[in-house]
């Protein structure tokens, strides 16, 4: 039985930021859409959420049909899911939970339908092992804010088919997704890992004394992270070793890999840390509300995206690429 890739109707579990945002992208390319999550005062949460994005979904272009008003927030998981052409949970990361949930989510679904796991870390063989088919169970893992940002990684578990796969990169990219088949179940998957590893070493700079917050920010806004926006690591260290490329760059640089530039291993998060990391950054965001700033976020990726594009467009890339 062939699983389901033309989608009408989008069922979406957990309405928290990263629920939110697919919730938002699927409304945008045209959908209508299921919700459902039982936390308190969640429907007009996520209604206000989708109001905020929406100006920018405006400005990047909507699908035909495309309307807020196509959203319906429903009382059960069985009412989400039991219609669904295309399954995505964003669910707390809890284990159990999860276990719990998609045991639910697949008795109640149809048979060809594919659900998907927004998790950023846990196994889809652990918590997928009690689905009821987990053929066509999957991770989908989106990056924030869903509606605005392409990447989405798909990693299929000890029992998920290579067809579920390979559909569920026709929907995401469908949804105007760039889906990233990961080859092996490995907890934190590709881009995580790579963001942990940052993560840590920011931690301890400021654990150190070594910068605050938006020292440290501006060291990535500034410099990496304006190449990274368009060339990732690996391209840009290819530029670096000059005509001879990589492995000039790899003979020059490499021994550098054994000095002790990086602890690896995280801080202590102590209560000094916290509050460093607390303050530092409420004076970032000054006297900003969270949602004047997620739209200037938007407005910068708009902008950034854009720009990319049309640079690609002139020197012959897709964008894609």
């Amino acid at each position: 039985m062939p699983f389901v890739t033309e989608l009408k109707t989008f069922a979406a579990l957990g309405t928290g930021v990263i629920g939110a945002g697919w919730i938002a992208r699927a409304l945008a390319h045209g959908l209508d859409v299921l919700a459902w999550d039982p936390a308190p005062g969640a429907e007009a949460a996520l209604r206000a959420r989708i109001a905020n994005a929406w100006p920018a979904l405006q400005q990047q272009g909507l699908a035909p049909g495309a309307a807020q008003e196509r959203l319906r927030f429903v009382a059960s998981l069985e009412d989400c899911v039991r219609e669904a052409d295309f399954i995505q949970e964003s669910a707390p990361e809890r284990l159990e939970l999860k276990c719990e949930l998609h045991a639910k989510i697949s008795a109640a679904a149809r048979p060809n339908v594919l659900i998907g796991s927004s998790t950023s870390g846990l196994l889809p063989s652990e918590f997928y092992e009690g689905a009821v088919q987990p053929e066509r169970c999957l991770v989908g893992h989106p990056f924030n804010p869903v509606y605005l940002l392409p990447l989405v990684e798909v990693v299929g578990g000890a029992q998920t088919a290579p067809a579920a796969v390979q559909a569920a990169m026709t929907v995401y990219e469908s949804l105007g997704m760039r889906p990233l088949h990961v080859r092996k179940e490995v907890p934190g998957f590709i881009a995580d890992r790579l963001l942990e590893a940052l993560w840590r070493e920011a931690l301890h700079l400021v654990n150190d004394g070594v910068a605050s917050t938006g020292e440290i920010d501006d060291a990535i806004r500034f410099g990496a992270g304006l190449r990274w926006s368009f060339m990732g690591s690996f391209l840009t260290y290819t530029l670096a070793g000059g005509d001879a490329g990589m492995r000039h760059f790899m003979a020059q640089f490499g021994p550098a890999l054994q000095l002790p530039w990086t602890y690896l291993q995280a801080p202590e998060l102590t209560e000094a840390l916290i509050d460093q990391v607390v303050e530092g950054t409420a004076e970032q965001q000054g006297e900003r509300s969270i949602a004047e700033l997620e739209r200037y976020r938007d407005d910068c990726l708009l902008a950034v995206l854009g720009a990319i594009r049309e640079t690609k467009r002139k020197h012959g890339f897709a964008f894609a690429e």
